[in-house]
This record gives structure tokens, C-alpha cells and sequence, in this order.
């Protein structure tokens, strides 16, 4: 019998071999390599494990005794083998097995029995093929047994054969791997200086002020390295020296990032623990001379280290440092202004070394200490105080701590401590990233994420939730090292590393991963192939991992395919459906726009040539197996500058779409995906689950769909893709996809190309593309094309073919920079619809000069566009193109103002440019309308330029250039229009009368001899949606008030102006209709020159002005009364109102009215527009509500009250509005919480509108909410003893001036009562904001001695807040349903107690009565009710915004407010009175009705 023995050189099995080398004297036995170890008996018996091979060929040669001679010797010789291959090999520590080992060969020659035996050749051969055996073997002395027995085989033929040939390749291919994983594992660290094994102690001290980011990880994962590597202590300080900083909820994050790390430090310590110690040390250095106490202001101090100027404390004596010390510990106020500074080298070099500050005096409560301290320690003091005490030898630093190093040895020395060893390592920099704690808190509070784990974030949960794996984190931080070079790194470096780890890592993601699909919803096409039938079959989830498992595959005869798939069929051609097979694509429908609708095919299973056929992924329609409703999400960076500089501002680089959302139908298998299961969307790449799919919810009635996050892996192709293949009429996939109006994706992933709106008449090759079209379709085109580009390089197609689709790809990515005017780059998210203008070029050349533009800034953009095409490295030719246009618009400029242009010079003044001839002109050469409008948007964004310069500070010479390009637009302005330029009211343009007198028109009126009427209200209409995008971008930006309050009244003035020209308001997204004309203006039959108006009328030069001066002096008016001016100022500035007022009226016969242009027909006063303006002033709070809600009355909406043309047509004059109930909402909850909002609250019929901002009508439900809570909160309150009164809810000035004595920081803004009828009231009153200045002063009366306490009152009344800017209904109201109790005890304990006693009822009111989860606690120092003592508080969550928000809240008044009444009690033995003084301890408890019940469901 001949047995044939494979092996794999790589991998040689050594105890095998050995066993063939001894029976091949009497088995036939041939050896050859191989891909496996195998043992080839026959067709039916094949052996692969070595141990098994081995006893095979043991057990064919019996006379060999190689099995033993005895079922007892037997035994033994398993026990032996499994020894082998358990104990030795493969282990990274062999001592334990060696000495076991040892032990028995102690008095034997062989293991088993008096004859060698499989054992022998087993243990040998796992010994030979171990290295660390191999370093045992050198140094010797260590199993002197072993190495006698090893020795021994070693020396016999066989063994040395088989070593001689196998053991090398072995022991070489074992050595590089380990080499490889230790290189990869290990990095680029390096040995601590004076580091010895077993005394090294490190310490990661963060700062509970933030989550832990990646940043943090390399320190923590640092110091685990060196404590692991020489087998020390790792201490985890929280370093808590800044009370304002610290919050305990941050420690607990952060030590669940550690563990997520899985970091296991030796041991928690705090930096206040050291507190007093560190207070010791610091009045030691006091009165060794060696710190000082200095109240120089903290400006003044920043100055003089900069100047290198000593403070003049620098020299007090230490009596007088002392007595300053004390002020500092007992938080007085002076003791606030000063702090300690150690007195080092105000003269130094190094900026951290002039007197840096050591303490500060911060009158704030610590976490940890209370209020014991009132003065702290910097943390420059504090670390290497703590580092010496707590025995750190080695202080781990990032680089940018160089300069502090001096400083802390500077103190070490000082202090006289034992001194660490200070290691610097790199800081980890990643572009587009920010890491500062400051920055990533304010993207969290802006809500530009949806919290700390966002996954854009760099936070260690948030790689975590997009998909990183820990082990994957570990290695991108290990191959860092402790390098000291300072580099920033792409995040496509960390994902590579996330998604090929190494083989001994469980986590790794591309093997394991299984295998799902899904398509583009609104871009799906449906193919029928009639011969399939509906059935389900098992797939592997992983085409080359079997352990992965299988997946229920549904086929049927109606499937769906992706869009840009089905472009690139043609019929007759074969497809590969994955995962089912070949099917011929017999016919192609299209819709009229060429796109593709539907397909057919039919089956052609039988033939399995996969080589050449476009590989696609499918899903087959049948109710059997529904598709699971999926939302891919692709994030893009949230800064899109990659390095930030110095001196840019990270809010000027946000990237506020860097969430990408598509919608997909996916494979029924991701129904059963948990969250963190990690899986690949064929063709698409990893994805991880972030949210599972729920089926429909009995309470929503709806599903939720499967939420999938990107994973990143690394690499910069456009991944996804989809609808490419290996060849050349893949670039027909730009043609249109047939949409599904009721499917629109929320936004545009990296996923398959988006359809291009211009359908191929073809399927040949496409010509070279033209620069026409649309951005969006030649992105989709360049990324077609990339990925035909790389599946030739892939299938190493010929080089030719490769060259020309390269050549076409580099063509479509130039036509992409002239539609956008930015280069292509892999993964950037794709341009909207509406591109910037290209860049002049030689194929498309530069638009002509427009003749409203002055030839100085004609020259001066001219000359911008080509410095940015050198910048840019354009081509020659269009350089050369634009700069020939430049020097013809240089001559141009010469010959209109006699002189050279010079960069930097003052544009021409008007004598410089020749002015318009007068006389009449023909029709011709008057400016168009549109040119004086465009001119007209050029000044306005010139003026905002130099508005914006000037906010932010700008160099002065940068602003007097802007304000002299300024001035050069305005000139050109008067020339052409005869009038000065005006914010908010561009005039038509009218032809020149004979007289060269300029016409001037009214700005709500249109001019006869303008353009037609329909372009004049399109230009009205376009000039108000870009003043309220400018609206919309200076509050998003939170710009200065004043500077928002411009541009909303300039919004106003052209919205009032729109509407005198149309006859009907503005509504966004409704452009005028083309024959709406303006019914203040009869059509004139006839262009004729416009008149020019008196003085005297309104539309005159005259009363414009004065209006202007009328808005500019109101404005002023109210600012000051909004800013609290003197009462002197403010009556000064009305008077002058009052005086324009009246010469205002002298001059036009009309009264001034605000908003709407003087003079304009029935300007501003009406019924009409004061309903507008307080509809304006509402819409914060309605958001869209005029649909909801039922309407009674005959109440009529706003545009059927202005009469006219549509009083009676409805929207846009359609004959009537359509008939609709409109009874179920028509928002939903997470697209417009407003609108949904606002919905249920007026069409539950809860909630009515009122007239009055901030004050609503609460209907029977509504009110009968707020019943039931007063009877079960009164009937509690009863039960303690607590009486219900009344106070009322008039206040007096002066009650609310001595509350605020009273009270400190007590600022009352309330509405006040100033008029009776018309005649003012001599003082004015106040309505209640709060009942404390109502019941206080009577509380005074009636508390004479401690036998009138405890008082118990309570009170149902309602309170005004007039603060609230923004009211929302049951959530910021302006007046609203009130209780207020109000408990007065003689001690504080009485008081404390009764203040938890009214919290539970305030808690039993929520989750009893309403079922709304709360949470009780105690408010911080700076929230705390201004004068209590503490603040306890309910606060519910609001899952919609993902904030808390305080419901109800207790007071306690105590110690810091006493409110004391005169007792006289007369003493007989002197004849005189004695005053008693009575002191209180007051409880307020409140609830208000707003308390977000209804909000909260």
C-alpha cells in the first residue's frame, strides 16, 4: 500500500515527518509539498492533523512499536501527544511545560517505555519548532534533563535529517512573523531614560470637564504601554484643581471610556486629595521669599509678562504677602483680585517662566471639598507636587508642554521633592478635527451633533458607535509610538487600520463581516423574468468565511435592480445577479425622457462564465419576504478646512451638511441586525448598525427603519458605487432613473451615481463630454468613469484601454472644474443644484462686462480671477485668456478716465468719469431696468462687506478699501439712475427728462416707463428672499442686535414695497403670477416721462429724507428703552421723535406711519397690516399652525381680508380653495416638531391663539389638566397644614425696588400698567412676575414673635413674564396658571424638611397624574434662586431636543434672607424699651401650570 504524504513547506509538520522517516523501511511512503499537510491513503480515507497522521503511520509498521507494546504504554503516548500539541506548541511561555517535562525524563532515556517511541518524535518536534526553546537551549543550565533527552534525539539520524531540511524553513518563517506582529503591535516606542523593570510608575491625569477623545486615548494607551512593558503602576488622577470645570457626571464617563479602552489602572487617585498638603507647600514658598501675592488686574498682568515688567507686589514683605494670603482664603471681596505667583524670572526668554500664577481665589463650591477652600491651586502648581508625592517616576507630556518644562522642575527644586523624569511624546493632530474640550463642548451646545458620541465627533465613543473596533483604536495608537515628531494625519490612516487587523485579532472586520444588499430607494428599477418562480434558498453570508453562517435568499419573477445598474444593460446582454446567476436581458422600456422604467429577462442558469458578465446586486419583490425599510448615513467631516491656523476662527470652516442620509430598500435578513452588529452592503462597503429595524408600533402606528452608519475604510475611491462594469458603455450610466415621487432620499450618500438629467440616444461610447449641463450630473459622470477606470486596472485589461478611460476620466474631471469652479476629489459630498460660476476659459469664454459696472471694479475682479487661476495652477491658454481680457479692461479704464490703472488706487471720483449727457436719450441707451437692480444688489453687498469688516475688527487699511469700492458703486449708481443710492428701495429705472432732472419714484409704486410689470414684481420678489436669507445667516451666525435689526427692517421695507407692487404679500417659494398687476397704479396706455414731484408730496426727495430721520429716531428710542437709559435720555430722544413726527406731517399732510414707504397707499395704519404685523410678531410661536386647527366665527385668513383680486380666488386666484377636511395632522414629529407640535395642540382642541404675543386660550381639555392636578396637590398640602389666601397681582414700584434690596441679583422684568383709559398714571404699576414682593411685606406684619410661626399659605393665581422672548404654548408662556406656597418657620430644619415633602408631591403630580418620568435634585450655586440658600428642582426629559427642562422647583430661604419686624418688650427696672428682632426661615414652593405636561407626551 503506497501512502503519499503533502506537506506545506511554510508550515512543515515535523512530528509527521519524523514518523515517515522511521517507517519508510517498511510502508511505502512518498513526501512532496504542497498547500496542505495532508495524508493521501485513498479516495475515501485522508488525514490533515499532524497528530492523527502520525498515528497513522504508527500504527501501519507495528513492529516498529511506535504506538508502544501495551494498551498502558499506549495511553501514555497520547497523553504525550496531546501534551505536544497543547502544552508546547505555539505557546508563548514554556516553563510551566518544561519543567513537567523535566521531571519525567529525570531517570528515563525515552518518554514512554525503554524504546522510542511517537511521543519522543511528537515533543521533539514541538520543541524544535519554538524559538523561545531555542533561547533555552543557548543559555542552558535551566531543564538539564530536557536538553540531555533533546540532545540526544538530536543526534540520531532521522533527527537530524528531518531538522536539517524542515526545521530551518520553520524556525524562518516563525521568526519574520513574529518579527512582522511585534512591529506592528510595538510601533515607534522608546526606552524611558532610567527605567528600571518592576519600579516604573506613569499617570494619565485627565480633567472631568469633557469625554475622553482620541487624543486622550494616546496618552492613556501610552502610559498602559510602559506600564505593561517594564511591568510597573499606572496611577488615573482626576485632575480637579478648577471647581468651575469639574463635573462628577463627566468622571463617570470618563472612567467608562477607560474601560472601553480596556485600561486597568493600578490605581484612582484625585488631585484634591492633596489639597492640603499642596496649601502647605504654598505658604511655605510665601515665607521662604519665594511666591508673592499680587492685585494686579489680570490685563495689566498679561501686559507686563509680555513686557517683562515686575509687578510692583513682587517686592512686599512676607508679613504683607501673609495678611494678602489670608483676604485670598477667605474669599473676601479684595482677596478675589489677587492670586500667588511664584517669583522666577520676570526677565526669561521663556514666557512660562515670568512669575507664573500658582493660586487663585475662586469663591465657588468644589465637587469633592465643598466649600472648605475658597482658594485653588493652577494645575502648572499642582502636577509636579502630586507627580513626587504619588511617586511617579516617568511624566508622560505632549510636546506643547516643552515650555513648561523649566517651570516644573523650577518648582520641584523650590519645594525641595523628589524629582520625575519628564518624557515628551507627540500630540495627536488630525485634519479637519478639532480636539480642544472648549470647541467640541460649543458644536455640542449649538446642536451641530446630536451629542458626545456623534459620530462625526473625535470622542472616544463616537469611532466607537461609526464602527472603530478597540482593537483597531489600540493598534492606530501603538503604531504612533512615542514619537516626538509632530505631524498631522489623515482619519483615512485610523480606518485603514480598523478594517485589517491582524490575524490574531478576533475583531477583525473584512473576513468576518457578512454579506447583505440593498438599493437606492427612489432609484430602483423593476426587471421581470417570467421563467423564475418564487421560492427561498440558503446563501453563504460570506462568500470565503463558512463560519460566518447562511441567510435565507429570496428569488422570484419580479426583482428589483439599481438604477444605474439597468442604464448600462442592453438587451441580448448577460448579467450576473449575485448570488443567483447568469439572466439574459431580453427587452429595455423607457420612459419619454429616455430613462429607463422597467426591464425583462429570462433565466440562464446553465451557464456558470462569470468572467466577463457585469456583476450587480438585486432584491426579489415578493410579500413573503417584505424589504426592511433602511436609512444609510455618511458622515462627512465636520470641518472642512483640514489644518486650522492660528488665527482662524474653527466656526468659519463648519460644514454644516456633513450628514448624509440616503434611503434604501433593503435585504429582509437586516430585520434581524442588532445595534453594533458590523456588517457590508455589497457594493457599497462596512456598515454598522446604529439603530435596528422595529417593526410597526401599536402606539405610533408606524415602523422604524434599520439606521446603517458608513464605516470608513481607509481608502479614497468614491465607495459606495454602484452601476459600473468592465466596459466602455458604463459611461452611459449618467442617463436619468425614472423617480418615484414618493420616495425622495433626505440626502445624497457616496453611494451610486446620481442619474444625469440628459438621456444617451445611444449605447456607444460616449463623445467627449461638453461643459454644459448640470454640476450634479458630471460629479455622477466623473464617478462612473472613476469606477469604470478601476475595474479595467483590476481585470488588467490592456494598456491602451486603461490609457483612453483614463484620458476621459481626466476629461470629465476638467468639465466638472468649470461648472464649480473647484477640483473633483474622491468621497466629497456632491454640488448642488445650483454651482458657482465657471471660471473664464477659452471653451466657455468670460461673460461680458456688465454696463452697470464702474471700470475700476471691473479691472479689480478681472485682475482677482487671475491671480486665482496662477494660484491654481490653471492651463497656459486660460491664463492667457484671462489675462488679455484684463489688459483690454485696463485700456478700457484709460479711456474713460484719462489715466493708467494702478492696484491700490481710489476709484475715479465723479469728476473723473464723464457724466451722462442731458438731454433725451434714446430708449436704447437708458440702463435697463435689470442692470440698475443688479447694480443696485452690488451696493448693497459692498455695504455689507464693509459692515462686516468693521464688526469683526479688520485691518484699518483693508476697511478703507472696501469703503472706497463703496463709493465707487454709489457714483455709478447716481449716474445711472439720477438718485443717491438708498438701502431697501432701489428705484426703477425711467428715462431722463429734457431737463436732466432726475426722476424720482416712489418706492412702492412702479414707474410707467419701466420694464413690464411682471418683471418688476420678480425683481421686487427677488430682492425680499435675499434680504431674508441675509436675515437668516446674520441670526444663525448670532450677529450683533443692532445689525440683525437692520436687515430685519430692511426685509420689512421691501416686503411692504413687493406688496404695494403686486397687490398681495410676500410668501416665500410663491413667485408673483405673470399678470398680477399692481392695483395702486392704473397701467399707463403709454410710456411718458414720469413727472417730478413737489416737495410737498410724499414721494418726494424731501419726505424721504425726513421719514429716514423719523425710522432712524424711533429706532433710537427703542433701544434705549430696551437698554434701560436714563429716564432723562429717553424723554430727550422722544421729544425729538415727536418734533420729526410733526414736520413730517407739515411737510406731506400725512401722518408717519412705520414699515410701509411714506405716502404709499394705505400705508402701514390699516386693519389689514396691523393684523400682518402681529401675525409677524406671533410666527415663533405658531410655526405654521394657520392649517390647524378648526376655524370658527367666520374667521377669515389675512389674504381674504385685504380684498382685492384674491379676496375671493384663493391662492394664486384658482377659482376658490379645494375642499379639505384637514382633521388628522399633517406634520410629522421627527421632520417638523414645530409644526407637529403646534398641530396637536389647536387640532386637540386644546389651545386657541390670542391676538396678544405669549398669552393663549385654554380650552375645556386643556384647563381640565390643570384641574386635576390643583385637586390632588391642594388636597396634599391640606394635609400638612397649608391654608389657600389670595394676594393681588398688582405690584407698587416701590414693593419691587425694596424686594430687589432685599434680594440680591433679583431683577424683575414684568409688564407694567402705565395708562388709565388716556390719561397716565401718576406711578406706574406692576403685574406680579412672583408673589414674594406681594406676600413678604404682609408676612412682616404678621410675624411679631416665634409663637406666630410656622405660617403656611399657598396660593392658585396667575403670573406675568413679559422677559420671555420666544413663547411657545404649555412651554414659555408670557401669562400663565400659577401656584406658589410660601412656609415661614422659626428654624431651618423645619423648613428643609417641609422643602422634600413638596418636592414628592411636585414629583407624584408627574408620574401619577401624567405618567412623565422625572428626576429630583438640587440646582448648582450659579442656578440657584437668586437670595435662597439652595434650590431643589423637578426636571423632566424632552427626547425630541434631548434636553431636561425644570417642570417645578422648591426653595429655601435661608440664613442669607431674614426679614425681621421691631418687638418692643418695656422693662420696669430701667423705665425703658427694648427692641427684639424676629428672624425667619422661609420655604417657597411652586408649580406652574406650563409645567410641560402636554409637551412632554
Amino acid at each position: 500500500m503506497a501512502l503519499n504524504l503533502t506537506i506545506n513547506s511554510s508550515n512543515p509538520p515535523l512530528g509527521a515527518l519524523l514518523a515517515a522517516e522511521h517507517v519508510k523501511g517498511t510502508v511505502s511512503v512518498s513526501v512532496e509539498e504542497g498547500k496542505d499537510n495532508k495524508l493521501h491513503v485513498s479516495e475515501e480515507v485522508q488525514f490533515n492533523d499532524v497528530n492523527s497522521i502520525s498515528r497513522y503511520l504508527a500504527r501501519v509498521a507495528p513492529s516498529l512499536g511506535l504506538y508502544g507494546s501495551s494498551m498502558l504504554e499506549q495511553t501514555e503516548v497520547d497523553h504525550w501527544l496531546e501534551f505536544s500539541a497543547r502544552r508546547v506548541c505555539g505557546q508563548a511561555n514554556l516553563t510551566p511545560a518544561l519543567a513537567e517535562l523535566d521531571k519525567a525524563l529525570a531517570l528515563r532515556t525515552f518518554l514512554v517505555g525503554r524504546s522510542l517511541t511517537l511521543a519522543d518524535l511528537c515533543v521533539w518536534a514541538a520543541l524544535k519548532g519554538s524559538g523561545e526553546w531555542q533561547a533555552i537551549v543557548s543559555q542552558g543550565g535551566a531543564v538539564p534533563h530536557v536538553c540531555r533527552w533533546f540532545s540526544f534525539l538530536s543526534s540520531q539520524v532521522p533527527f537530524a535529517s528531518v531538522g536539517k531540511k524542515w526545521a530551518a524553513t520553520k524556525m524562518a518563517d516563525s521568526k519574520a512573523a513574529e518579527e512582522k506582529e511585534k512591529k506592528a503591535d510595538v510601533g515607534k516606542f522608546v526606552e524611558l531614560p532610567g527605567a528600571e523593570v518592576g519600579k516604573v510608575v506613569v499617570r494619565f491625569p485627565p480633567e472631568a470637564s469633557g469625554y475622553l477623545h482620541i487624543g486622550h486615548a494616546k496618552a492613556a494607551l501610552l502610559n498602559q504601554h510602559y506600564q505593561v512593558s517594564f511591568k510597573g503602576k499606572l496611577i488615573m488622577r482626576f485632575d480637579d484643581t478648577n471647581p468651575e470645570k469639574e463635573k462628577e457626571d463627566f468622571e463617570k464617563v470618563i472612567l467608562e471610556d477607560v474601560a472601553m479602552l480596556q485600561i486597568k489602572p493600578d490605581q484612582f487617585t484625585y488631585t484634591s486629595d492633596h489639597f492640603p498638603n499642596i496649601l502647605a507647600l504654598a505658604e511655605q514658598m510665601l515665607a521662604e521669599g519665594k511666591a508673592y501675592i499680587d492685585d494686579t488686574p489680570p490685563e495689566q498682568m498679561k501686559q507686563e509678562r509680555e513686557q517683562r515688567v515686575e509687578s510692583p507686589n513682587r517686592t512686599n514683605s512676607v508679613e504683607k504677602n501673609m495678611q494678602m494670603w489670608e483676604e485670598m482664603k477667605r474669599g473676601s471681596e479684595y482677596g478675589q483680585t489677587c492670586c500667588m505667583r511664584a517669583k522666577m524670572d520676570m526677565s526669561s526668554n521663556n514666557g512660562c517662566m515670568r512669575d507664573p500664577t500658582l493660586y487663585r481665589c475662586k469663591n465657588q463650591p468644589h465637587p469633592r471639598t465643598g466649600t472648605t477652600y475658597r482658594v485653588y491651586p493652577t494645575y502648572d502648581f499642582a502636577c509636579p507636587i502630586v507627580d513626587s508625592v504619588e511617586g511617579v517616576t516617568h511624566a508622560l507630556r505632549t510636546t506643547e508642554y516643552h515650555d513648561r518644562d523649566d517651570q516644573y522642575y523650577w518648582l520641584i527644586e523650590a519645594l525641595r521633592l523628589r524629582k520625575p523624569y519628564i518624557w515628551e511624546y507627540a500630540r495627536l493632530n488630525l485634519n479637519n478635527t478639532v480636539l480642544s474640550k472648549r470647541k467640541l463642548t460649543w458644536f455640542v451646545n449649538e446642536g451641530y451633533v446630536d451629542g458626545w458620541d456623534d459620530p462625526r465627533f473625535p470622542t472616544v465613543r463616537g469611532v466607537l458607535r461609526r464602527g472603530m473596533t478597540v482593537e483597531g483604536l489600540k493598534q492606530f495608537i501603538a503604531a504612533q509610538g512615542g514619537s516626538r515628531s509632530v505631524v498631522n494625519m489623515e482619519w483615512d490612516k485610523i480606518w485603514a487600520f480598523n478594517k485589517k487587523l491582524p490575524v490574531s485579532c478576533k475583531k477583525v472586520i473584512d473576513p468576518v463581516a457578512p454579506r447583505f444588499t440593498a438599493l437606492c430607494e427612489s432609484q430602483v428599477v423593476p426587471i421581470l423574468i417570467p421563467d423564475a418562480k418564487e421560492e427561498m434558498k440558503e446563501a453563504a453570508k460570506h462568500p470565503k468565511n463558512a463560519e460566518v453562517g447562511t441567510k435565507a435568499v429570496w428569488y422570484g419573477p419580479k426583482v428589483y435592480v439599481e438604477g444605474a445598474d439597468a442604464e448600462t444593460f442592453a438587451e441580448g446582454e448577460t448579467v450576473t445577479f449575485i448570488n443567483w446567476g447568469n439572466i439574459i436581458i431580453t427587452k429595455i422600456h423607457r420612459d419619454g425622457s429616455g430613462a429607463v422604467s422597467s426591464l425583462e429577462g429570462r433565466l440562464n442558469l446553465e451557464n456558470t462564465d462569470y468572467k466577463k458578465t457585469t456583476k450587480i446586486t438585486w432584491l426579489a419583490c415578493t410579500p413573503r419576504a417584505p424589504f426592511v425599510p433602511t436609512v444609510c448615513v455618511n458622515y462627512q467631516h465636520l470641518i472642512s478646512k483640514p489644518v486650522l491656523g492660528k488665527d482662524d476662527d474653527f466656526k468659519d470652516y463648519i460644514n454644516k451638511n456633513s450628514k448624509l442620509e440616503e434611503r434604501m430598500v433593503g435585504d429582509p435578513c437586516l430585520k434581524d441586525l442588532k445595534k453594533g452588529d458590523i456588517i457590508q452592503l455589497q457594493r457599497r462597503g462596512f456598515y454598522i448598525c446604529d439603530q435596528p429595524y422595529e417593526p410597526i408600533s401599536p402606539h405610533s402606528c408606524k415602523e422604524s427603519p434599520c439606521v446603517l452608519l458608513y464605516i470608513p475604510d481607509g481608502h479614497t475611491k468614491e465607495m459606495p458605487t454602484a452601476g459600473s462594469k468592465d466596459k466602455s458603455k458604463g459611461q452611459t450610466a449618467g442617463k436619468a432613473v425614472k423617480e418615484e415621487p414618493s420616495s425622495q432620499a433626505k440626502g445624497k450618500a457616496k453611494s451610486a451615481p446620481a442619474p444625469s438629467s440628459t438621456p444617451a440616444p445611444t449605447a456607444a461610447p460616449a463623445p467627449t463630454p461638453s461643459v454644459a449641463g448640470d454640476p450634479v450630473a458630471a460629479f455622477n459622470r466623473v464617478v462612473a468613469q472613476g469606477e469604470v477606470v478601476r475595474q479595467l486596472k483590476t481585470g488588467k485589461a490592456p494598456k491602451e484601454q486603461v490609457d483612453a478611460a483614463v484620458k476621459q476620466l481626466l476629461a470629465l474631471k476638467a468639465d466638472f472644474k468649470q461648472l464649480t469652479g473647484h477640483d473633483y476629489k474622491p468621497g466629497m459630498a456632491p454640488p448642488t443644484a445650483s454651482p458657482a460660476p465657471p471660471p473664464a476659459t477659452p471653451a466657455q469664454p468670460s461673460p461680458a462686462p456688465d454696463a452697470t459696472a464702474c471700470p475700476f471694479t471691473r479691472v479689480a475682479q478681472q485682475g482677482e480671477l487671475v491671480r486665482r487661476l496662477k494660484a491654481d495652477k490653471a492651463p497656459k491658454d486660460q491664463i492667457d485668456a484671462a489675462v488679455k481680457e484684463l489688459l483690454a479692461r485696463k485700456a478700457e479704464f484709460k479711456q474713460i478716465t484719462g489715466q493708467d490703472y494702478k492696484p491700490g488706487m481710489a476709484p475715479p471720483t465723479t469728476a473723473t468719469v464723464p457724466a451722462p449727457t442731458p438731454g433725451p436719450a434714446p430708449a436704447a441707451e437708458s440702463p435697463p431696468e435689470a442692470n440698475v437692480a443688479v447694480l443696485h444688489n452690488r451696493v448693497a453687498e459692498q455695504g455689507e462687506v464693509v459692515r462686516k469688516l468693521k464688526a469683526e475688527k479688520a485691518p484699518k487699511d483693508q476697511v478703507d478699501a472696501a469703503v472706497k469700492q463703496l463709493l465707487a458703486l454709489k457714483t455709478v449708481f447716481k449716474q445711472l439712475t439720477g438718485q443717491e443710492y438708498k438701502p431697501g428701495a432701489p428705484p426703477t429705472a425711467t428715462a431722463p427728462t429734457p431737463t436732466a432732472t432726475p426722476t424720482t419714484s416712489a418706492p412702492a409704486a412702479p414707474a410707467p416707463a419701466a420694464a413690464p410689470a411682471t418683471h418688476d414684481a420678480n425683481a421686487a420678489y427677488e430682492r425680499v428672499a435675499q434680504q431674508g436669507e441675509l436675515v437668516r445667516k446674520l441670526k444663525s451666525e448670532k450677529a450683533p442686535k443692532d445689525q440683525v435689526d437692520g436687515a430685519v427692517k430692511q426685509l420689512l421695507a421691501l416686503k411692504a414695497e413687493y406688496k404695494q407692487k403686486t397687490g398681495q404679500d410676500y410668501k416665500p417659494g410663491a413667485a408673483p403670477a405673470p399678470s398680477a398687476p399692481a392695483p395702486s397704479a392704473p397701467s399707463a396706455p403709454a410710456p411718458a416721462p414720469a413727472p417730478t414731484p413737489s416737495p410737498g408730496q410724499p414721494n418726494s426727495p424731501q419726505a424721504q429724507a425726513l421719514f429716514s430721520q423719523v425710522a432712524q429716531q424711533g429706532e433710537l428710542v427703542r433701544k434705549l428703552k430696551s437698554e434701560k437709559a436714563p429716564k432723562e435720555q429717553v424723554d430727550a430722544a422722544v421729544k425729538v421723535l415727536l418734533e420729526l413726527k410733526g414736520q413730517y406731517k407739515a411737510l406731506t399732510g400725512a401722518e408717519y406711519k412705520p414699515v410701509s414707504a411714506p405716502g404709499a397707499p394705505g400705508g402701514g395704519g390699516s386693519a389689514g397690516e396691523d393684523k400682518s404685523r402681529k401675525e409677524r410678531e406671533n410666527k415663533s410661536e405658531k410655526q405654521g399652525a394657520e392649517g390647524g386647527g378648526r376655524r370658527k366665527g367666520g374667521d377669515k385668513t389675512p389674504a381674504n381680508k385685504e380684498g382685492g383680486a384674491n379676496a375671493g380666488g384663493g391662492a394664486g386666484g384658482e377659482g376658490g380653495p379645494k375642499k379639505q377636511t384637514r382633521l388628522g395632522l399633517e406634520a410629522k414629529k421627527e421632520e417638523n416638531l414645530a409644526d407637529w407640535y403646534s398641530q396637536v395642540i389647536t387640532k386637540a382642541e386644546m389651545i386657541e391663539y390670542y391676538d396678544v404675543s405669549g398669552c393663549y386660550v385654554l380650552r375645556p381639555w386643556a384647563f381640565s389638566i390643570w384641574e386635576a392636578i390643583k385637586d390632588f396637590f391642594d388636597s396634599e398640602i391640606k394635609k400638612l397644614g397649608v391654608e389657600n389666601c389670595y394676594f393681588p397681582m398688582f405690584v407698587s414700584q416701590a414693593a419691587l425696588e425694596k424686594e430687589k434690596s432685599h434680594i440680591a441679583d433679583f431683577a424683575p422684568e414684568v409688564a407694567w400698567v402705565t395708562r388709565s383709559g388716556k390719561t397716565e398714571l401718576a406711578e406706574p404699576i406692576a403685574v406680579r412676575p412672583t408673589s414674594e414682593t406681594v406676600m413678604y411685606p404682609a408676612y412682616a406684619k404678621w410675624v411679631q414673635s416665634h409663637r406666630d410661626l410656622p405660617i403656611k399659605l399657598n396660593q392658585w393665581c396667575n403670573v406675568v413674564r413679559w422677559e420671555f422672548k420666544h413663547p411657545q404654548p404649555f412651554l414659555r408662556t408670557r401669562e400663565f396658571l400659577w401656584q406658589e406656597g410660601h412656609t415661614a418657620f422659626a428654624t431651618k430644619e423645619e423648613a428643609a424638611e417641609e422643602v422634600l415633602q413638596i418636592l414628592d408631591l411636585y414629583a407624584r403630580v408627574y408620574e401619577e397624574l401624567m405618567a412623565i418620568p422625572v428626576v429630583k435634585g438640587r440646582k448648582t450655586e450659579k442656578e440657584k434662586f437668586a437670595g435662597g440658600d439652595y434650590t431643589t428642582t423637578v426636571e423632566a426629559f424632552i427626547s425630541a431636543s434631548g434636553r431636561a427642562i425644570q417642570v417645578c422647583v422648591c426653595v429655601c430661604v435661608c440664613v442669607c434672607v431674614y426679614y425681621t419686624t421691631t418687638v418692643e418688650a418695656f422693662i420696669s427696672a430701667s423705665g425703658r424699651a427694648i427692641q427684639v428682632c424676629v428672624c425667619v426661615c422661609v420655604c417657597v414652593w411652586r408649580l406652574h401650570h406650563h409645567c410641560r405636561g402636554l409637551h412632554l407626551c
